[in-house]
């Protein structure tokens, strides 16, 4: 009986897990039918501010609804205080895939860097060009934009890392962000990022059943001013993350 008991409640916990990524392709498709006429009809300003916040407003579902369904268990309050700034890159580590969704669905003017792929995407391309996203390929156009974007009072999203974190508790930080912020004249604002659970890691199968709910939390950390040395800046970047996860007592 036992055994029966608990492989329905793995059943319903694979189901929940799928039902989760089912809304969430649904939320984008749904957005892009929508996103598509408004790129061709809107003007830019117009355009990429309802862009923007159709984003959030989808994404900021999404995440109730896994919290609703006891997917995930998340700390985001202190990212409510994103919503004042302005003219800043926000530096997140990475660990894991839903790390960028996240933090979309906590400010209005949020402009995010993305993979050339997922620009291509179908499900992400009509919302990401209407929201006016920056492809990181190729790299002088991506931190031209990113610097012109900045100049507009957005809020620019790059992940230091790059890519998911593979090394704990970050991988070798690149000079993306700090170039950026020199060349911009823009202070960084980091945001510490925690979980317990490797669901959604590099590597880590998307339909793998997770242990739930997953306590993930997102924290407002320091703010740096402009750096003068990109190189320099990045290194203490990089200290900075491993020094606040290291201590960490939700991060793994």
């Amino acid at each position: 009986m036992n055994a029966i008991i608990g492989a329905f409640g793995t059943m319903l916990s694979y189901l929940r897990v799928f039902v989760g990524w089912i809304l969430l392709a649904l939320i984008c498709l749904a957005w892009s039918i929508i996103a598509l006429p408004a790129y061709l009809l809107l003007p830019v300003r117009s355009g990429t501010a309802f862009g923007r916040a159709g984003v959030r407003a989808g994404f900021r579902l999404f995440v109730h609804v896994l919290q609703f369904m006891n997917i995930y268990r998340f700390d985001l309050r202190e990212l409510e205080g994103l919503r004042d700034e302005a003219g800043v890159i926000v530096a997140p580590n990475h660990p894991r895939l839903i790390d960028a969704l996240v933090l979309l669905a906590y400010h209005p003017n949020l402009v995010c860097v993305m993979k050339s792929e997922l620009k291509r995407n179908l499900f992400l391309s009509a919302g990401s060009s209407l929201a006016r996203y920056i492809c990181n390929t190729p790299p002088r156009r991506m931190i031209k934009e990113a610097i012109a974007a900045l100049h507009e009072g957005g809020v620019l999203l790059l992940f230091p890392e790059g890519t998911r974190s593979v090394c704990a508790p970050v991988n070798e930080c690149q000079l993306t962000v700090g170039a950026i912020a020199k060349h911009a004249r823009v202070p960084v604002v980091t945001v510490l990022i925690e979980t317990d659970s490797p669901y959604l890691s590099k590597g880590y199968p998307l339909l793998r059943m997770p242990r739930a709910p997953i306590r993930y939390r997102a924290r407002l950390g320091a703010r740096f001013n402009p750096p003068t040395d990109a190189q320099r800046f990045t290194r203490e970047l990089e200290a900075y993350f491993c020094s606040e996860l290291r201590i960490s007592p939700t991060g793994e």
